[in-house]
């Protein structure tokens, strides 16, 4: 899998030197490229309380890994895969097993395109526009709190690929989860987002009539 190029490897291998070193101009860089996304998984899989922890035992496990570091995948890749983990960890020892995400297997994925969008599933927005979602607080907080109620690895899905744009082969390997598997859990979100914004217009239309 082709996740940078050859340019790319050889500036990362020459960092990952100066990180091994010990170079603190090296470590302020991937922490102020890196951190932010970090963070955002974190909290899509285990949630506000435990992100920050998470993250920063993540760098903490990201150090003392750094020599044995082999380049496979970027840099980047490597740490989110970390945090994931370190993120499920958390949500199994808080007892809160059933989270991360229950039956999502179930559904076969030939149903999905490569983006997560099912074959026979059309969700017509009727005339909700991504601004006018937006400019709309009420549902605004309606999504939110959907978001929020997603099993763990919804969440983690559909921030990374529909939020932070990391492509699919990426996904799979943060989340150590086939390409098919992060298509399901993709389209799973979507739908409950969109079921939920369906009902509010629904109950606006009839409020209006």
């Amino acid at each position: 899998m082709k996740f940078f190029s050859k340019k790319n490897k050889i500036d990362e291998s020459q960092l990952i030197k100066q990180l091994i070193a010990g170079d603190e101009h090296a470590f302020q860089k991937v922490v102020s490229d890196n951190h932010n996304i970090m963070l955002s998984v974190a909290r899509a899989i285990v949630g506000d309380a435990f992100a920050d922890e998470v993250v920063q035992d993540a760098w903490i496990s990201a150090i003392k890994a750094l020599p044995n570091f082999e380049g496979r995948s970027s840099l980047k890749t490597w740490l989110l895969h970390i945090v994931s983990n370190g993120a499920k960890t958390r949500v199994h020892r808080e007892n809160r097993i059933s989270s991360l995400d229950d039956g999502w297997e179930s559904e076969t994925s030939d149903k999905f395109d490569h983006t997560g969008h099912r074959y026979d599933d059309v969700l017509p927005w009727e005339n909700a526009t991504p601004e006018a979602i937006l400019a709309n607080e009420q549902l605004q907080s309606i999504i939110e709190h959907t978001f929020q109620q997603l099993p763990a690895m919804q969440r983690a899905a559909l921030t990374m690929y529909d939020m932070q744009g990391i492509g699919m082969d990426e996904i799979c390997n943060i989340l150590s989860i086939s390409s098919s598997n992060v298509r399901v859990l993709l389209h799973r979100a979507r739908s409950t987002l969109h079921h939920k914004i369906e009902q509010y217009q629904q109950s606006e239309n009839n409020v209006s009539m």
